[in-house]
């Protein structure tokens, strides 16, 4: 996390919950097969809060309770900008790999089932996303959540550098050649003027 501790405790939050994917899996023993589900599960505030767990158990409900569980252990803030992201990022787990862009307003959330559900949670309404690698929806929603870790602030991305922070978004430069522009637009009307001081000056003992 880029050595930023962005990691949030659940109490007193309003969180929403959000069922990715259950699945049933078959433990083979002696007598037969034990099939028990998975789920995994997103959690968020919708504003800025996100959280990904993944419960197992022998019925459905207590593996989503699991879910919910170790999601609210492992929520954590995500930088934005506006209704969007700080900038693009590309986050991997295994062999997924999910690329994150950040999107003008009114451009929706360009993503798809994990992705989307994790997005969505976390407040995200512009964005546009491609997945580059595996479909499977755990490695997806978990490259998701190491992208949006992995996101910088203005402020942060300044303290790292040594700049101001108009100078990492690249407002310093363009400021200081407006006011050597205008300084010499400045100059040049009162060298005019001066001139024609000047000039009025020579003409008055002509006359």
């Amino acid at each position: 996390m880029n050595g930023v501790d962005r990691t949030v405790s659940p109490a007193g939050l309003d969180l929403q919950e959000r069922v990715v994917e259950i699945n049933r899996v078959a433990k083979v023993v002696k007598g037969g097969r034990r099939f028990s589900f998975t789920a995994l599960v997103v959690v968020g505030d919708e504003r800025e809060i996100v959280g990904v767990g993944y419960g197992k158990a022998n019925e459905v409900p207590l593996a989503i309770q699991k879910g919910v569980e170790r999601a609210k252990k492992n929520l954590f803030r995500v930088p934005k900008h506006g209704s969007t992201i700080t900038h693009t990022v590309t986050g991997e787990f295994g062999s997924g790999k999910v690329f994150l862009k950040p999107a003008s307003e009114g451009t929706g959330v360009i993503a798809g089932g994990g992705v989307r559900a994790v997005l969505e949670l976390a407040g995200i309404h512009d964005i546009l996303s491609k997945s580059l690698g595996s479909q499977n929806p755990i490695n997806l929603v978990k490259a998701t959540v190491q992208g949006l870790q992995s996101l910088r602030t203005p402020d942060e991305v300044a303290e790292l550098r040594g700049l101001s922070i108009n100078q990492v978004l690249g407002l310093g430069g363009d400021r200081a050649a407006t006011e050597t522009l205008e300084g010499g637009r400045v100059g040049t009307e009162s060298d005019g003027a001066a001139n024609g001081t000047v000039e009025a000056a020579e003409e008055e003992p002509a006359s």
